[in-house]
């Protein structure tokens, strides 16, 4: 889950079930559309074909992925007015099995409104997985190669603003720039714009079962698809298989509340991972000999650049948009080195004091950084972004579609005010809720309390900074049969299929065996070791 500006496991009962054991085969689900879907949607057949350049937004799939497959089907606009003909396209994918396919797993990279037809590619090194199963992936309504919505353009508007000035003109600029993108996405996007939501995704992803011919699907979702996923299994327990929820947003609640942990998750991520390990490669990058010293080096070059952005060809980095990048970095402990040269080069370029050509230098490393950063999109996964601003739109528009999400202006810059003290990496920021200023009625989420549900596995690291520990562990704790796999001395964001080879057999005893575990604990993987060190 991105952040809205860009532990102990908590036991729970899992009904009769126990713990540790195989799933049996599960009873017939019923025809396989048990949900009266006109048949002008379900008689349709997948076209599946390799997918071209274009489809997959000029990606070129990987090494072990490069057959992948690419599909369209049409929905329904709105799932509870199928008779008025206006239908959406949505774009799907799929890795084929290795063997026989016995089984689909949907595949989501979260978000929300994230697209994802390149994303079984993720997936592509999963041998045992991919035995029996083929693994699909989609874009969800509103964004990628599916049927897009837009903002005009307008989100990104006032970043280069500081939220750390507290005076009284520059948090109305900053409210107001908000404002005026919420009131864009909700103008642009038009008569689609309030459909775009988890409800309506959820009855495309059952149609997509449909389509497949399965009774029932397996998931892997990361991050916002731990929403989704949580969403799909609670609306047809009966269609869900097995279920991998990593990374996970606090799926029991509201949107607002589930992000509400972000600030402390970037924090702590910040302030207990990345800043003691650039004080241990001191030597490298002079930034400060303990955690503490470095954190105060970046608070001077913060100062330097909120006093006077630095130029980088033409384009200036603000004190604000320095926090944004930081805050996209710490994603993964993979770009660590990458956010240490970006540091350094931007200290060099507050100082105004190095030759001629190593700020030349800087300017170049600084610029290009900014690019890398662009084009791997949200963390931890690549996923496209050249569909103009879909991801931006949904991304905002799922949350403040589907409530509710409580505030106005002055709310918000009173949390900011109590939010930044503690945690000013993104703290001071959190007066950016464009849910504010949204004014159609959202509609009223479905409790998700897992009663009917077969159990789902959780994997959660520690110091996960988009989606904290303490969300997880409440959902864990309110989602009944649900078990979670803690992965301890680990930050990223993303660990399933990420390296981790612990992990990896838990959930694919249970992805391919049916094996649920117990809450386990699981060692994290070591930090990196920057090159030159």
């Amino acid at each position: 889950m991105r952040s809205i500006r860009a532990a102990v496991v908590i036991p729970v009962l899992a009904g009769t079930l126990l713990a540790g054991v195989t799933v049996a085969g599960a009873a017939p689900a019923g025809p396989l559309n048990s949900t009266a879907i006109p048949g002008k949607y379900t008689s349709q057949v997948l076209n599946w074909h390799t997918c071209s350049t274009d489809e997959l937004s000029g990606q070129t799939p990987p090494a072990g992925a490069e057959g992948i497959e690419c599909a369209t089907y049409q929905t329904p606009r709105d799932w509870y007015r199928t008779g008025d003909n206006i239908d959406l396209t949505i774009a799907v994918s799929r890795l084929k099995a290795t063997s026989d396919a016995t089984a689909s797993v949907l595949v989501n990279p979260g978000g929300p409104g994230a697209p994802g037809r390149i994303f079984p590619a993720r997936l592509r090194n999963q041998a045992k997985l991919r035995e029996h199963q083929e693994i699909v992936g989609f874009d969800v309504r509103g964004t990628g190669k599916s049927t897009n919505i837009t903002c005009g353009g307008a989100i990104g508007t006032g970043n280069t603003l500081d939220p750390r000035d507290r005076s009284r003109g520059n948090l109305n600029l900053i409210l107001d720039a908000t404002k005026y993108a919420a009131n864009s996405c909700q103008v642009k996007s038009g008569e689609l714009g309030p459909l775009i939501n988890t409800d309506q995704t959820v009855h495309d992803l059952d149609l997509l079962r449909v389509l497949l011919g399965r009774d029932k699907v397996n998931w892997v979702g990361y991050s916002a698809g731990t929403w989704l996923g949580a969403h799909y299994a609670q609306a047809f327990p009966n269609r869900t298989g097995r279920f991998v929820l990593d990374s996970n947003t606090e799926f029991t609640t509201t949107w607002q509340k589930s992000f509400d942990w972000q600030p402390l998750g970037f924090e702590r991520r910040w302030r207990e991972d990345f800043l003691p390990w650039l004080a241990q490669y001191d030597k490298l990058y002079h930034f400060g000999t303990t955690g503490d010293a470095a954190r105060q080096t970046y608070e001077a070059v913060r100062a330097a650049l909120a006093k006077q952005p630095v130029d980088v060809d033409g384009a200036p980095l603000s004190a604000n948009e320095l926090d944004s990048f930081i805050a996209s970095e710490l994603y993964s402990k993979r770009s660590f080195p990458a956010l240490a040269d970006y540091l350094v080069n931007v200290r060099t370029l507050t100082q105004n004091t190095a030759p001629a050509d190593q700020e030349v230098a800087a300017k170049q490393k600084v610029k290009a950084s900014n690019a890398d950063e662009k084009a791997l999109g949200p963390q931890p996964l690549v996923v496209p972004t050249d569909y103009d601003d879909a991801y931006d739109a949904s991304f905002w528009t799922i949350p403040c579609n589907e409530g509710p999400w409580t505030g106005n202006r002055s709310t918000a810059i009173r949390q900011s005010a109590q939010l930044g003290p503690q945690y000013p990496l993104l703290g001071w920021g959190w007066l950016v809720q464009p849910c504010i200023f949204w004014k159609n009625q959202p509609e009223p989420l479905p409790v998700l309390d897992g009663r009917g549900v077969p159990p789902v596995l959780m994997v959660q690291a520690t110091h996960d900074p988009a989606t904290p520990i303490e969300g997880a562990q409440r959902a864990h704790q309110a989602f009944k049969g649900s078990r979670m796999i803690t992965v301890t001395g680990e930050g990223d964001h993303g660990i399933y299929a990420g390296g981790n080879a612990a992990v990896d057999k838990v959930v694919e005893s249970y992805l391919v065996d049916g094996v649920v575990p117990d809450d386990e604990s699981i060692p994290g993987m070591p930090l990196p070791v920057p090159p030159g060190a």
